[in-house]
């Protein structure tokens, strides 16, 4: 252990592993809340190191800054939301495939998919028969050929 270190990354990592058996065999979620732990720094930085990274990192602004990266085991994320002077706000690890707040609202991809017909309509294209057309010139574009 390190100077101030309690021991209570190592029993944060026992839980994990149990939540992992728990997503493999029957597929349920779950999460640690962090912030409601009594971990000391450098509890904090030991966990970290304890877990790693793994591939994938993102970054999100969403109402103050966000991280979310997969650690070294997969289905294993790491959340990190900061606010107001960009202190932690809530931090967690979720054992998930793919965390919540990476997932695309139902409403968001209907709104995409009106944005993109619209950007389609504007850039003189249509889907017809199963691909992408470009639609009739306008008269004025007809006669500059």
């Amino acid at each position: 252990m390190t100077d101030n270190s309690t021991g209570m990354a190592g029993s944060i990592l026992a839980e994990i592993s149990q939540m992992l058996t728990a997503l493999s065999e029957r597929g349920e979620e779950g999460a640690i809340d962090l912030r409601s732990l009594p971990l000391t720094d450098a509890d904090r930085v030991q966990l970290e190191e304890m877990l790693g990274c793994g591939e994938v990192r993102v970054e999100l602004d969403l109402a103050g800054s966000s991280q979310v990266w997969e650690t070294s085991y997969s289905g294993v994320w790491w959340i990190r939301h900061k606010g107001a002077g960009d202190k932690i706000a809530s931090e967690e690890i979720a054992v998930t495939t793919v965390p919540e707040i990476l997932i695309t609202h139902p409403v968001d991809l209907a709104a995409a998919n009106r944005q993109i017909q619209r950007d389609l309509k504007l850039a003189g294209m249509q889907y017809q028969g199963g691909k992408f057309e470009q639609g009739q010139k306008n008269e004025r574009e007809a006669r500059n050929v």
